[in-house]
């Protein structure tokens, strides 16, 4: 049993990984993050519907002639970012474990990854934009609605996870270890949005 018995009495590394590996509940920033993704998944899960309530009421989707998007480099750069929930993981694991250095960079890891999805992504974005419009055709608008929202939801997550990983760098405190584990729930929740709009978006194509 830890010494110290409440998470504010925590002011060293080793304490506050302590207090965090003897919880016996979870912390309210984890039931906090879980009400959230419950939310944006109802979100995501109208926008896919929308999509495909669309596809079925009108002949020859995409519309107007618009080419269906390629699925080979969607396909890749998703599966990148998907991956990128286990150093997420492991990150969440080294920090309860009192492993700073290990924690920022695992995080720092898969930050680069993630910022290469999104780079790619915008380029993938403004080529589909100089070829039709949102307000073109119903194609046009729920298709760019679902990687606006998702594409936004991945730079949440890169800010965030630059925000925890500068605040470890100041010292690992038990909020800080809570920190961690909501950011990593949150890209568990991110990867598998991304997976579920890459194959809504690429189901014309495959």
């Amino acid at each position: 049993m830890s010494r110290i018995p409440r998470s504010m009495e925590a002011t060293s590394v080793g304490e506050a990984a302590a207090v965090a590996r003897g919880r016996r509940s979870l912390p309210n920033g984890l039931w906090g993050i879980a009400l959230f993704i419950a939310t944006e998944a109802t979100m995501f899960g109208a926008i896919i519907a929308t999509y495909f309530y669309l596809r079925f009421k009108h002949a020859g989707w995409p519309l107007d002639g618009i080419a269906p998007p390629k699925p080979a480099l969607p396909l890749a750069i998703t599966a990148a970012l998907a991956a990128t929930t286990l150093p997420m993981l492991l990150a969440s694991r080294a920090v309860r474990a009192a492993r700073r250095g290990a924690a920022v960079g695992w995080i720092l890891f898969a930050m680069a990854v993630q910022c290469g999805y999104l780079a790619v992504q915008i380029v993938l974005f403004s080529d589909d934009l100089s070829r039709f419009t949102p307000d073109q055709n119903a194609y046009g608008s729920i298709y760019y609605a679902l990687l606006g929202a998702s594409h936004f939801h991945v730079l949440v997550g890169i800010v965030l996870s630059g925000w925890v990983a500068a605040r470890l760098l100041a010292g690992v405190t038990n909020y800080r270890v809570v920190a961690v584990r909501v950011i990593s729930w949150y890209w568990y929740f991110v990867a598998a949005v991304t997976v579920a709009v890459t194959l809504t978006q690429l189901s014309s194509s495959l």
